[in-house]
């Protein structure tokens, strides 16, 4: 039996003229993917962004086909769809407001990781770079953190192969469709992957490893991630773009330093240089800068219970306490708080010096 609601999740990613954030607006306007086929001709006109023929798109209904043909390649490849309102869709990516709406997944690690690193780089890596990643990657093995890359030749795939190694979990994320593996060199590699992490990716089958692709996965790796670490990078390519989406995203950017004369250390000096990036020489530096020493908290030198706390902040306080450490929108649903109100309190409580603000929204005391 076809699965109805995949069909028209699938369908919205299809309609030409439509991208992330109009669809998501459609969404939004509409209450689902269905109600959005379903709506009235006159109220799709009334929805901002939308026009004559994106309303003729959506009304002809032509796109069903495509959707068909793509839940069965889906179902005989066992891929996993991730639309962007479901609860295993990346929580980090959500927040990117041109996170992809749909994604295909294969692998077993978890897409919402406590702790997850993207590691990107120069396809023509160097002996240096390769060492100064392999090392990064071994000193984070205590972290469990989950390492993204665009299993692409030179750094991303010393990044998986290393994660693997160490026994991390690594997930690849595509440029092209489930149906392939580019560079065909990795395709050993993507299988190792599969058993320890996963593949990933926006789009559908029979989409090639066209050029354009690749800027927008990238969007992904950084959306995705808490961090991204730059290992080599020339002064143009992938990894800088990667590395400029993060910042726009707010995430933390390190580099690893070179020779000033090195050419494929230029772009990570340049990251340096302008404050979007941290100085990174060793795993260590991330750990540090990210809160992942995972030290152990004396619980004599926690705060006692402040006297003059709301009774939100109070409640509050206890969920954090309860959980060692909490995402805001877990603390939403727990304590039935509005999300400004929970966002008014964790601040007051911040700067009272009693809870601590952590990368990807988590707080503890």
């Amino acid at each position: 039996m076809l699965n109805e609601p995949l069909l028209y999740q699938l369908a919205i990613t299809l309609i030409p003229g439509i991208g992330d954030v109009n669809g998501k607006n459609l969404v939004a306007y509409c209450g689902s993917p269905e109600a959005v086929f379903n709506e009235k001709k006159s109220a799709l006109m009334k929805i901002p962004g939308i026009g004559t023929s994106t309303v003729n798109n959506i009304l002809s209904h032509h796109v069903f086909q495509r959707a068909e043909e793509e839940i069965l390649f889906i179902e005989k490849h066992k891929i996993k769809p991730v639309f962007y309102t479901g609860p295993d869709y990346p929580a980090r990516l959500f927040q990117c407001d041109d996170g992809p709406m749909m994604l295909y997944y294969r692998g077993t690690a978890n897409l919402n990781a406590k702790r997850v690193i993207a590691i990107v780089g120069t396809r023509r890596a160097t002996n240096y770079g390769k060492s100064r990643c392999d090392e990064i990657v071994n000193s984070l093995k205590e972290k469990n953190v989950l390492v993204v890359s665009g299993l692409a030749y030179g750094i991303d795939s010393c990044a998986h192969r290393k994660s693997l190694d160490y026994g991390l979990e690594t997930v690849g994320v595509l440029g092209h469709g489930l149906d392939r593996i580019y560079p065909g060199q990795n395709m050993k590699l993507a299988e190792k992957m599969l058993e320890r992490g996963g593949l990933l990716t926006e789009f559908m089958s029979n989409t090639k490893p066209d050029r354009e692709n690749f800027p927008r996965r990238n969007r992904i790796v950084a959306g995705m991630s808490d961090a991204v670490l730059v290992v080599e990078s020339g002064r143009k390519g992938g990894a800088l773009i990667t590395a400029e989406l993060a910042v726009s995203y707010n995430r933390d950017v390190f580099a690893v330093p070179g020779r000033v004369n090195d050419e494929m250390s230029k772009g990570c000096h340049f990251l340096i240089k302008t404050n979007r990036a941290a100085l990174c020489e060793t795993g260590d530096d991330i750990a540090y800068l990210m809160g992942w020493d995972d030290k152990p908290v004396d619980k004599k030198q926690q705060p006692e219970l402040f006297v003059n706390l709301t009774q939100e902040e109070s409640a509050i306080l206890d969920l954090i306490r309860e959980s060692n450490e909490i995402a805001i929108d877990q603390i939403v649903i727990k304590s039935g708080f509005s999300t400004s109100k929970v966002a008014a309190a964790l601040l007051n409580l911040e700067f009272e010096g009693i809870v601590q603000s952590l990368p990807g929204k988590l707080y503890t005391l």
